[in-house]
């Protein structure tokens, strides 16, 4: 070995088993009390003493040989307690895969046998060849069974969670690629394994890197076998193919490239290690051997029992930790097609399809993301699994809107329909292979969107119920406050009777009277509408003017906070009592959300046949998540206090007269309330004339 070579051989070794040490030293320091890091931590040790003893002691000697074999079974332990400790519960299969483990541990000790036995005899005797010869298609064997279980630890792994691994697991795959290389390689031509040793260490020392940015995430995961045996089959064959051609070029280099060989032979070497670690953890090149698999062996595209049982457990995940029950349902569906992300809207009160959460799918969305009340009515009537690519070709098709189309990931649309009513659809992201849907995709798909629309709609059945039960003890509350309040007018009705006739000073006596039967009106008006016998029934819409009642509102809060009301709006057709009400709520809310001397804004507006009041603050904001999730929800409330159903009460009103409430806001900015209302018939009709003119 020349002294570049062996400089390179010693300082690499050196240098790979600093990085491990200190890898493995910072698991033991950072991770929990749980087996799977402290096995990593023992894994990463032990590499590091076996490249620590090569580096000073050389690979000729008798302990760097069980050096590696101990380093190998520690891999393969930390793999095979990652594969039985996960909770996919069968097990017939990991009895099977524990086989395989078992296995390749016997290989490490037969081979490690072999090369004891080896060196007690002479280096010139036929025997003492016969055996190295042995040792090093053990050591082949090894290598290449240990890449099988990686490929098989790799498929297993959940693909929401293979992330956590596939750095880990492409490093192993890189090792044992490498070893199997340099052992074939001095199967052949063993006076030329020596640059190939040396090489392995600074191998080794540019894999611990990417074995620090793996460990950046949780290692343990959920274990889903979910490959055929057909699948595995036909990867352990193509590793047998590459093993065989590689050997194959090897015995080509030596007869023809002569002085050359070696060069030859170390580049081959980096060339099919460095393929391997880019192609293994690719999700397109996985997405199309299977797809290639399924096309060539199979007759149908999906293993439908496989596929129906995984969607079932993916929906009804338990524990406290399972994500929501839509973000469930949004995976379960995309995990059919392979689609790398989903998103779940659910049909709302006016008809949309609007966003409700998404699950690998992350992007700036408008607040609300929605889907037109046409394109929901089509679902609803034809049923039909929409191809996004088709349906933009197509001008007899409602159109898609914006962020749909400038995101660009849309792939299929999936009508989620119980009892022949819309009340969702999935939206799903482009698999790794882009290809058009097929019948298998439609009738899958189909079928998982029915049984999807079931839960849903159970979960917002008992959604519901949970509401009511919740308003009927409100109303019990009530009832008992209704009796509290009763007997306290009864008692300052009697006090205003008194002070009227027994109180000496005049001014006082009237100030008194006043503020008393001021009182005693407006907690009769709050039994009226607390009251059994009053249904909250309003009264027919009529013509009013929304300035005056605005300019009404901001007057009874001027003296409590600043309130400016701006522009004009023509009449609207509404309820003046309910009108006000909602303007009390969403006042008061902007004045609670605003700090002192912060003015609250009241901007009047038409926006074509509808009349807006914006309610603006610039108070603490709210998030989008809020905003959709817990705004309206009620007996939802972030303040100190309240009972949650302001919004939601102005909500209701607003949509009982025709109108709605539309809200935008973002945290540290402020928020803009604004309530829509339709315009009087005569203002509409003048407005209109007053355009065309």
């Amino acid at each position: 070995m020349s002294i570049l070579l062996q400089f390179i051989g010693n300082w690499g070794h050196a240098l790979a088993a600093a990085l491990f040490a200190a890898l493995g030293i910072f698991i033991l320091r950072r991770r929990d009390g749980e087996i799977e890091p402290r096995l990593l931590a023992g894994a990463l040790l032990m590499t590091s003493c076996w490249a620590l003893y090569v580096s000073f002691g050389g690979v000729g000697q008798s302990l760097s040989g069980l050096g590696e074999s101990l380093r190998n079974a520690a891999w393969l332990l930390l793999m095979f307690v990652m594969l039985r400790r996960g909770p996919a519960g069968r097990t017939g299969p990991i009895l099977a895969i524990g086989l395989v483990y078992a296995a390749v541990m016997g290989l490490l000790l037969l081979q490690s046998f072999t090369d004891f036995v080896a060196r007690q005899l002479l280096n010139e005797s036929e025997l003492h060849r016969a055996l190295v010869l042995l040792s090093l298609i053990l050591r082949m064997m090894t290598a290449i069974g240990s890449l099988v279980l990686v490929h098989q630890l790799y498929t297993a792994w959940p693909v929401r969670d293979r992330g956590r691994v596939v750095l880990l697991l492409a490093t192993l795959a890189a090792m044992w690629t490498y070893d199997c290389s340099l052992y074939a390689v001095g199967y052949f031509a063993l006076d030329h394994m020596n640059a190939l040793y040396a090489l392995r260490g600074l191998m080794m020392a540019l894999l611990a890197p990417i074995v620090a940015v793996g460990l950046r995430k949780e290692l343990s995961g959920r274990i889903q076998l979910s490959r055929s045996l057909t699948f595995q089959s036909l990867s352990v064959a193509a590793v047998a193919l590459y093993i065989i051609l590689f050997t194959a070029a090897t015995v080509l280099i030596e007869l023809i490239a002569g002085p050359y060989a070696r060069f030859m032979e170390i580049g081959g070497v980096f060339f099919m290690a460095v393929t391997a670690l880019i192609l293994l953890p690719s999700p397109q090149l996985r997405a199309l051997w299977k797809v290639q698999v399924a096309k060539h062996f199979f007759q149908h595209r999906y293993d439908y029992r496989t596929e129906w049982m995984r969607f079932g457990e993916t929906i009804g995940r338990p524990g406290s930790d399972a994500p929501a029950l839509g973000k469930r349902v949004a995976k379960a569906v995309a995990d059919i097609t392979d689609s790398s992300g989903a998103m779940l809207l659910l049909r709302g009160d006016d008809g949309r399809l609007v966003f409700e959460t998404q699950w690998n799918w992350d992007t700036d969305f408008p607040q609300t993301p929605s889907l037109s009340r046409e394109l929901a009515v089509r679902l609803e009537q034809t049923g039909w699994i929409i191809d996004l690519e088709g349906m933009q070709g197509d001008a007899g098709i409602v159109p898609l809107p914006d962020w749909v189309k400038g995101d660009g990931r849309g792939w299929a649309l999936v009508p989620l329909i119980h009892f022949g009513k819309l009340i969702g659809a999935i939206l799903l992201a482009r698999p790794p292979i882009d290809r058009r849907l097929d019948w298998e995709d439609l009738d899958m798909l189909r079928a998982a969107g029915r049984q999807a629309a079931t839960y849903i709609s159970e979960a917002q059945g008992q959604e519901a119920l949970n509401d009511a039960q919740r308003f009927d003890e409100f109303n019990r509350r009530f009832a008992f406050i209704m009796h509290d309040v009763k007997n306290l007018v009864s008692q300052l009705s009697l006090l205003a009777r008194n002070a009227e006739r027994h109180a000496d000073n005049p001014d006082f006596r009237t100030d008194m009277i006043l503020t008393l039967k001021e009182s005693v009106g407006k907690m009769n008006d709050l039994l009226a509408r607390l009251s059994q016998h009053n249904k909250g029934r309003m009264e027919e819409p009529r013509p009013m003017v929304l300035r005056e009642m605005a300019d009404g509102v901001a007057r009874s809060r001027s003296r409590q906070h600043p309130v400016r009301v701006t522009g004009d709006a023509p009449p609207v057709m509404a309820d003046p009592v309910r009108v006000e009400q909602i303007l009390v709520h969403l006042l008061q809310n902007a004045i609670d959300a605003s700090g002192p001397g912060s003015p609250v804004e009241l901007r009047l507006s038409t926006d074509g046949e509808e009349a807006c009041v914006e309610i603006v603050d610039s108070g603490t904001g709210m998030t989008a998540e809020f905003v959709r999730r817990e705004l309206f929800k009620p007996f939802s409330s972030s303040k100190t206090g309240g009972f949650g159903i302001g919004a939601f009460e102005a909500r209701e009103l607003a949509a009982a007269m025709g109108g709605r409430i539309e809200v935008e806001s973002k945290p540290g900015v402020g928020s803009r309330f604004t309530l829509r209302l339709p315009r009087a018939p005569e203002a509409a009709r003048i407005m209109r004339k007053g355009e065309a003119a």
